[in-house]
């Protein structure tokens, strides 16, 4: 990649710029540039998307989206340090590269993006659950996103594409399927990153469906499942009787047995139940 794009490998970029990742910051640099173009091709075919990328570091996965044929990128960085390494990719891609010093919860990203935008990013470990529930759980459905192509703990990972009557299924599982297709694309050893982790890395991608998989209020659905599974080893028609005052009623009527427990129940039974606790 240092050869594709004339810039200097990224240990040469750390060592310049005396970038040491920081662990407040959920920092953990990537710099196997192979390995970010790898990520950057499991992003799917970006020529003519806008790219928004969260925690770029010193860029590499940056460099990966953009000798990809981004068409734009959008780099969210809150880490002021990395500005000057992320100013010399943007020269170097004139016009194609924007980067955000701020924080990228609260950063408003559709006023510097075009559509067709997709998400790229390895995620700073301490915010990236949040954003991902976030990108799942807008107002309105189809999202401002194409999809999403995102690395996280692997443990992390795990919950989102895991499936009923596993120890990782539950709220993350059931939200990031109800409204998209996701898979786990690649697993990473902690001795990738710099630091280490302690933990290995995984990127999900996920493709945004043109409507939840099964009708239902994403308000309701959400508090039927963050009630089921807040006691995941209860049986349900205990820890949803705050939820309904007939719920063992409405669990027989969706077809669930009152004595079930939240990990095995599917998506398509969540959102019947959450479709008949609406209908009061």
């Amino acid at each position: 990649m240092a050869a594709i794009d004339g810039l200097p490998p990224l240990r040469e970029v750390i060592a310049t710029h005396e970038l040491v990742a920081k662990k407040a910051l959920g920092q953990n640099f990537l710099l196997d540039l192979n390995l970010t173009a790898k990520i950057a091709r499991a992003a799917g075919d970006l020529t003519g998307c806008d790219v928004l990328e969260v925690g770029p570091g010193p860029g590499g996965l940056t460099r990966g989206l953009l000798a990809e044929g981004a068409r734009r990128v959008l780099a969210v960085e809150k880490d002021s340090r990395c500005l000057p390494a992320l100013a010399e990719i943007a020269a170097h891609y004139p016009g194609r590269l924007e980067v955000i010093n701020g924080d990228a919860l609260a950063v408003d990203v559709l006023a510097h993006l075009t559509p067709p935008i997709r998400i790229a990013a390895n995620l700073p470990y301490n915010v990236g659950t949040e954003l991902l529930i976030r990108w799942l759980t807008p107002a309105v459905w189809p999202p401002f996103w194409q999809s999403l192509t995102l690395m996280f703990q692997k443990e992390v990972a795990e919950r989102i594409v895991a499936k009923p009557g596993s120890d990782h299924y539950g709220r993350l599982a059931l939200l990031a399927q109800w409204r998209a297709e996701a898979k786990i694309v690649m697993v990473l050893p902690p001795e990738a990153f710099t630091p280490a982790p302690k933990v290995h890395s995984a990127v999900v991608h996920l493709t945004a469906l043109p409507a939840p998989r099964y009708p239902a209020d994403l308000a309701v659905l959400e508090r039927v499942v963050a009630a089921g599974f807040n006691q995941r080893r209860k049986m349900l028609r205990s820890s949803l009787k705050g939820v309904h005052p007939r719920i063992e009623a409405l669990l027989e009527e969706a077809g669930i047995p009152p004595t079930e427990r939240a990990e095995r129940v599917s998506l398509e039974q969540f959102c019947h139940l959450a479709r008949l606790v609406a209908a009061g």
